[in-house]
């Protein structure tokens, strides 16, 4: 589920970038069981990215939109107003990032899958031991387009 209506612009970034297929065969670089799992990177590295107008764009917070729960999705910045194409997935509660990542998603099915990530080893960096792809994002209803 995307939040389209409480947090716009992170919701037509994210939407454009996977309906460009922007984010098909890209990896999850970082994965911190109890914590969360980030994508959203094309170079794999977890430095790269960029967002649909080729620049940071500004936070978005609304209080209706916490990390309270498992599947929680948020874009990953590097500080204030950095948002871009790289995002998370949290695998439980994470408070103290309200007003730090702006969420716009929520998982809404595939927590088996969300399960198996979590499982996942990893290596150095938290880096997955084996590469976990995201094959492609498959919008079914885009209501910004």
């Amino acid at each position: 589920r995307i939040f389209c209506d409480l947090v716009p612009n992170a919701s037509f970034n994210f939407l454009a970038l996977a309906a460009s297929n922007y984010y098909d065969n890209t990896r999850f670089h970082r994965n911190i069981k109890g914590f969360i799992t980030q994508a959203g990177d094309p170079t794999g590295t977890g430095k790269g990215g960029e967002s649909i107008w080729g620049k940071p764009f500004i936070d978005e917070f609304h209080q209706d939109l916490r990390h309270d729960k498992r599947g929680v999705v948020s874009f990953a910045n590097i500080g204030p107003d950095t948002n871009a194409s790289q995002f998370f997935i949290c695998f439980g509660p994470q408070p103290h990032l309200n007003n730090q990542n702006t969420i716009f998603g929520q998982v809404i099915d595939g927590f088996d899958v969300l399960d198996a990530i979590e499982r996942a080893p990893v290596g150095k960096k938290n880096k997955p031991v084996d590469d976990i792809v995201i094959e492609r994002i498959i919008i079914h209803a885009n209501p910004l387009a």
